[in-house]
């Protein structure tokens, strides 16, 4: 007796399910010894060996990057500047910078004065706050936030903001944090380095630490992108003005 069409239509059918759910979850499963592949958009960090070692060769938009780095040391803008070049025109939101953007530097690399808006205060609840409120801006390219002390499901709720509107978001903590759990995506411990005086050095130390697949294992050593920037940077080796508590939105001064 011939098979029927029916019975042959459903033996055939586990094997079209495998492959719907093997095309469908294959951005979504990763392997260890493999980098994942991006499931969202990416922004390249203006860096080749450092895009070498980021899922999608890239800074994740719409996801969590975590920045760890020792008291004192504010590494953030070297890393960062490159990628906030290029992001977009709208505003940059600065939610508790310890210090003054050092705006003659940001504008040689092409990160003008205007699209910094920074957001002073010293509670954490209210830099929280702040920091999802940017998120929900039309008008925000990306948000840099210094938490020192936020909590595992502060930063996923900051992380739900980001993805949901699909910004760019930093977050600055001490690398005392690095034990703790975190939502983020992306976890990057950052030092300066090279020869002399810390912040003399043209180089950057940076180890990735947590991310969609193998564990780094060693540091990267990045040069400087521009050898005029790394001249201006060298003023950070001087004591900056520190901001002092507001409670308000404003433009950061020229």
């Amino acid at each position: 007796m011939s098979r029927s069409p029916f019975y042959s239509s459903l033996a055939c059918a586990p094997l079209d399910i495998h492959a719907d759910l093997h095309d469908n979850l294959h951005a979504e499963v990763w392997h260890a010894h493999t980098l994942a592949m991006p499931v969202a958009q990416v922004l390249a960090t203006g860096v080749e060996e450092l895009d070498a070692q980021l899922p999608g060769g890239g800074w994740p938009v719409g996801a969590l990057t975590e920045l760890l780095q020792a008291p004192n040391h504010h590494c953030e803008w070297r890393l960062l500047t490159p990628a906030l070049v290029h992001c977009g025109t709208a505003a940059v939101v600065l939610v508790a910078p310890p210090h003054i953007p050092m705006c003659p530097a940001l504008a040689a690399q092409g990160v003008v004065s205007q699209r910094l808006v920074c957001v002073h205060s010293e509670a954490a609840a209210q830099r929280l706050w702040a920091a999802e409120q940017a998120l929900r801006c039309a008008g925000v390219d990306a948000v840099l936030a210094w938490l020192p002390q936020a909590r595992a499901d502060q930063l996923r709720r900051l992380q739900m903001a980001a993805s949901e509107y699909n910004r760019l978001l930093f977050v600055m903590r001490p690398n005392t944090a690095r034990q703790e759990s975190s939502p983020a995506v992306l976890r990057l411990a950052i030092e300066p380095g090279g020869s002399g005086p810390k912040w003399h050095g043209d180089m950057l130390h940076v180890h990735v630490f947590k991310r969609r697949g193998p564990p780094m294992a060693h540091a990267l050593a990045l040069a400087a992108p521009h050898a005029e920037l790394a001249q201006l940077l060298a003023a950070a080796h001087y004591p900056s003005q520190v901001f002092e508590s507001h409670h308000a939105l404003d433009r950061a001064a020229a």
